[in-house]
């Protein structure tokens, strides 16, 4: 059971909810702030205050006042206009990781809604009523709008929704669900739905499997490193502690771990002076994208706890205050530099999977890593597999935070488009897992090659579990059938728990 203040959220819990189901609960100290902040509203709503959103318009209509007994239509008709996704549906596990976030922002007691509407969405959450929610129409500039209006029209007895495995009407879900759905009140449409829910649940699942990501890539690195006869000395942590970069000094230590004991990667080896880049600067390679990695997981684990509505309800202050929680830019930025930095471990490991393919720099192991090549193709189209993905990261790299459309008749004339970051980093880290695992695919038939019993015993270790679902190619097979098998691994993080079982956690 998680349970949420607002305030102590983690990014393993998120993943834990969205992926495990785990139940989720409100604790009592933000029961009272919440209550205090509806509270709040409903003396101004007496008051007839002119407050934005409240009894106002929204966007370029925040000049119209809108009378009390039309607050309710006002609220409603918010989120039946603004939900305007189009596209494929987001997977279930994102829309989970929304939910549970924009739950968690609404217990702050910054937000001015009723604990009974909070208490729907939980319960939605908690149930398993899933809203079908479109990838796209969000601008992350006035939070995620339209993909967060899908999930509120559910709440409503709208739109669609899954509910144990069947598509539905969001009301029909509903009732299956024993959940009766609700009618807005003042300030409950906006405080729903103007928030960043979207783009940082997509991209808090994606640095979750991102920071795994980065120990997979060492220990496929370790493994190339000893079917290519490697050089470890380039790991020394005397070279990385003289630079001071946390990311890189934590790789090599990770790869010295991995490979000690090895009787194929040594110190020195006769005949050969250094490694190429791909090998020799792993450590700085992945290292930058480790600190990268880091510095996306601190934003994010900000965010998942920050109030991101409008206007901020501050009752101890008699304020509600118009102002831009809501602009995606901090998460924008962070999904583009998660997005480049995951680019660069498929990038260095596409060009490790070249070095054990190709016979002029492979050191001795076979063509294409086929003991009859010639008639056997053997694991050429691999390499194509793997800089297909490569160069398609590429292109989804370039950053969209750099990118503005002005809206609403330019009241929203700086956008973030931090949701489509998160959507191309999440596209990217798939990419990367793939590639990841082409190497390992590829490392570990040159490491049969070249003689397994020599391997060091972190190494050894992660051979083993690959070898209980793929055997040594001696032929051409149907490869990819081989190659989803190490994609599942990778993404599984059963080779990380292999290899830890013998050398300790990684770094």
């Amino acid at each position: 059971m998680v349970t949420i203040n607002g305030m102590s959220l983690t990014v393993e819990q998120v993943a834990s909810v969205a992926r495990n189901y785990e139940k989720v609960r409100i604790s009592a100290e933000a029961k009272k702030a919440i209550n205090k902040a509806r509270a709040y509203v409903e003396k101004k709503l007496e008051e007839q205050a002119v407050v934005y959103g409240l009894t106002t318009g929204f966007g370029k209509f925040s000049d119209k006042y809108i009378p009390l007994d039309e607050t309710a239509q006002l609220q409603r008709n918010l989120i039946i206009s603004h939900s305007c996704g189009m596209g494929n549906p987001l997977p279930t596990e994102a829309v989970r990781a929304a939910m549970l976030l924009r739950c968690n922002a609404l217990c702050r007691g910054n937000s001015g809604i009723r604990l009974a509407t909070l208490e729907t969405l939980l319960a939605m959450l908690n149930e398993g009523v899933h809203p079908i929610v479109p990838e796209k129409g969000s601008l992350g500039a006035s939070g995620d709008l339209a993909p967060l209006s899908h999930i509120v029209l559910v709440m409503l007895g709208e739109g669609k929704a899954e509910y144990k495995g069947e598509i539905m009407s969001g009301k029909e879900a509903m009732e299956k669900a024993g959940i009766p759905t609700t009618e807005l009140a003042a300030k409950e449409g906006l405080a729903l739905i103007n928030g960043t829910q979207i783009m940082t649940a997509i991209g808090c699942l994606a640095v979750y499997d991102a920071v795994r990501l980065t120990k997979t890539a060492d220990i496929a690195c370790a493994m190339t490193a000893e079917a290519l006869l490697g050089i470890k000395k380039a790991y020394d942590p005397k070279v990385h502690a003289v630079r001071g970069h946390k990311g890189q000094m934590d790789s090599a230590a990770n790869l010295l771990t991995l490979l000690e004991g090895s009787g194929l990667a040594h110190d020195v080896i006769p005949g050969k002076v250094q490694d190429a880049y791909a090998l020799r600067c792993t450590p700085q390679i992945h290292g930058a994208s480790r600190d990268a990695i880091e510095y996306v997981y601190n934003a994010v684990t900000r965010e998942i706890n920050a109030v991101t509505d409008n206007p901020i309800i501050f009752p101890d202050d008699d304020e509600a205050i118009s102002g831009g929680n809501f602009h995606g830019q901090p998460m924008a930025l962070a999904f583009d530099f998660l997005g480049i930095a995951l680019a660069e471990l498929a990038n260095v490991s596409e060009r490790r999977i070249e070095r054990l393919v190709n016979p002029a720099l492979s050191f001795g192991l076979p063509a294409f890593l086929s003991e009859n090549g010639g008639v056997n193709s053997g694991f050429m189209i691999t390499q194509y597999s793997a800089a297909s993905m490569v160069s398609e990261n590429k292109v989804w790299a370039h950053p969209a935070s750099v990118d503005s459309i002005p809206s609403s008749a330019n009241q929203e004339d700086h956008v973030s488009m931090g949701t489509i970051a998160a959507r191309k980093a999440r596209m990217i880290l798939d990419n990367a897992q793939k590639v990841i695992g082409i190497e390992l695919f590829a490392a570990s038939q040159g490491l049969y090659l070249r003689g397994d019993s020599k391997m060091a015993p972190a190494t050894k270790a992660v051979y083993k579990r690959i070898r209980r679902s793929v055997a040594p190619i001696h032929d051409d097979i149907v490869m990819y059938e081989q190659m989803n098998k190490f994609d599942d691994m990778v993404k599984s993080g059963e080779l990380v728990a292999a290899a830890e079982k013998v050398c300790g956690e990684l770094k």
